[in-house]
């Protein structure tokens, strides 16, 4: 190969990263929303004529870019929380992005050796469904990581309408049609197959701004609730030193909310197991059941036979005490998928090691404050299709979390952003407790209806409506929207072959 060819290959590579971390800048805090369609338009463009190894590193650098620029703070929770070497921590953050790049390096090996050449077939079909499945894949496989998926971008857009209909991975849908529908509009011989890109183009937004339907409705009076936020930093939150205090505040905290019918503390607020804080658990309990409250409180605890931990969330009200145990577990924080001996030298490094153990993939909602609610712990709010089993049975939604591991990243309101879909699918009301930051109670379309002041120790009130009543993507999950796009796929392929033995 000459080397001007090589040169040119390695600018597209640059090129290919450079659309992919813009689409980074998609998602929350940054909300610049069409660069989720802009970035995937590029490294459409850029698949054409291309052989099959050069898309698939053309696909590899995209997403690299992604995620190199869009999860940068696992930095922060590994190495500078996690107290792990340096070079852990970046052997770890580049693990994750060749992973991911690793999809799209399938994907556009698939694109340059099965699909057409040019033309709406590829561009508007072929790649958005193939594009569509990886991204599905990789939302469980080997037990998933959704971050950053595509339809996320447009929480804030009216296509965010779509989600009670299909979910999440609809919205991606329409994103990544409209990106190739871009490139047809590009690259259309003639006036009249640029109209029909532009009517293509313009039909799901349309569509979508056109629906303003509620799927559920309200199925009593508004609940008063308080999220406590204690704002604990997250260097001295388990330290022992500093456990009386922490059990202080939140014992402050809870006296300052007592009387609202249903008070929420984060993920895992109290700092040891819960075995070991029953005294001050029962004191807490006594105190809210006499002024009416009911408490949902984060709390890791030991199974009764001492053989198994569980990041859990306990209900107490009138009916007694219920759980939730955390089963989506964080790789590398929850759970080490690693052999033993790698074990025993984690221990050597004084790095944790230890598992949690999943609970039960389908829990019955907690019970409190007269509401059944549907919970999650932390990121297990990005699994959308879990969170949507338990809702025939919830009339709202909690999850309490802890993205002080994440410092001032924007890695807290990309999740703050995942919460908000998952309010809109279910068409529920959402409370979100976390330790530093964002706590807040999110409206069933998504709208923000409280929020508590980050890094401060604060009660922050709302009220909230049960919602009874299934939205289609309740019904169906994610099933429709990848079955229509293996069928796209299946059709591309076909069309593929079809023109190649006619060339032939």
């Amino acid at each position: 190969m000459a080397p001007t060819d090589a040169r040119r290959r390695w600018l597209r590579r640059l090129a290919a990263a450079a659309a992919g971390a813009t689409v980074s800048l998609a998602f929350a805090p940054f909300g610049l929303w069409p660069l989720a369609i802009l970035g995937p338009a590029v490294l459409i463009a850029l698949w054409d004529g291309t052989t099959p190894r050069h898309a698939a590193a053309l696909g590899f650098w995209f997403n690299a870019g992604t995620f190199a620029a869009g999860t940068y703070w696992l930095y922060v929770s590994i190495h500078v929380f996690g107290a792990a070497p340096l070079w852990i921590a970046f052997l770890l953050m580049l693990g994750l992005v060749a992973i991911m790049g690793a999809y799209h390096a399938a994907l556009g090996y698939a694109v340059a050796r099965w699909l057409p050449a040019r033309g709406a077939w590829r561009w508007v079909v072929g790649i958005p469904a193939a594009w569509l499945l990886v991204e599905w894949l990789r939302g469980w496989f080997l037990s998933g990581f959704s971050w950053l998926s595509l339809g996320y971008s447009q929480t804030d857009t009216w296509l965010a309408r779509l989600a009670p209909v299909g979910g999440v991975y609809t919205i991606s849908a329409v994103t990544l049609v409209s990106a190739g529908t871009l490139v047809w509009l590009l690259r259309a011989p003639d006036l009249r197959g640029r109209g029909a890109a532009l009517l293509l183009l313009a039909a799901p937004w349309l569509a979508a701004l056109a629906r303003d339907r509620d799927w559920t409705h309200a199925s009593g009076p508004p609940v008063r609730v308080a999220v406590l936020q204690g704002a604990i930093p997250q260097d001295i939150k388990w330290l022992e030193d500093n456990r009386e205090t922490t059990l202080r505040l939140y014992a402050k905290l809870t006296r300052e909310a007592l009387g609202e019918p249903l008070i929420v503390m984060p993920e895992s607020a109290l700092p040891d197991l819960a075995n070991n804080l029953v005294p001050f658990i029962g004191r807490l309990y006594s105190e809210a059941s006499a002024r009416g409250s009911a408490l949902v409180l984060g709390l890791v605890r030991l199974s009764d036979d001492g053989q198994h931990y569980f990041n859990s969330v306990a209900a107490l009200d009138g009916q007694g005490v219920t759980w939730y145990d955390k089963h989506h577990l964080v790789p590398f924080a929850e759970f080490f998928p690693v052999p033993k001996f790698v074990r025993g030298w984690l221990r050597l490094m004084s790095l944790p090691y230890s598992d949690f153990t999943r609970g039960e993939a389908v829990q019955p909602p907690l019970q409190a404050a007269g509401l059944h609610l549907a919970t999650g712990i932390c990121y297990e709010d990005a699994y959308g299709s879990t969170l949507a089993r338990s809702l025939p049975g919830s009339d709202a939604l909690v999850n309490v979390t802890n993205d002080a591991w994440f410092g001032h990243s924007t890695a807290r309101y990309q999740h703050f952003q995942i919460a908000r879909m998952r309010a809109i699918e279910s068409g529920r009301f959402l409370v979100r407790a976390a330790n530093d930051g964002i706590s807040a109670v999110i409206g069933p379309r998504g709208e923000v209806v409280a929020e508590a002041p980050q890094y401060r120790e604060i009660v922050l009130r709302a009220a909230i409506t049960p919602r009874t009543g299934l939205p289609p993507y309740a019904r169906v999950g994610n099933w429709a929207i990848v079955l229509l796009a293996a069928a796209a796929c299946v059709a591309a392929v076909f069309k593929w072959r079809s023109t190649r033995d006619l060339r032939n």
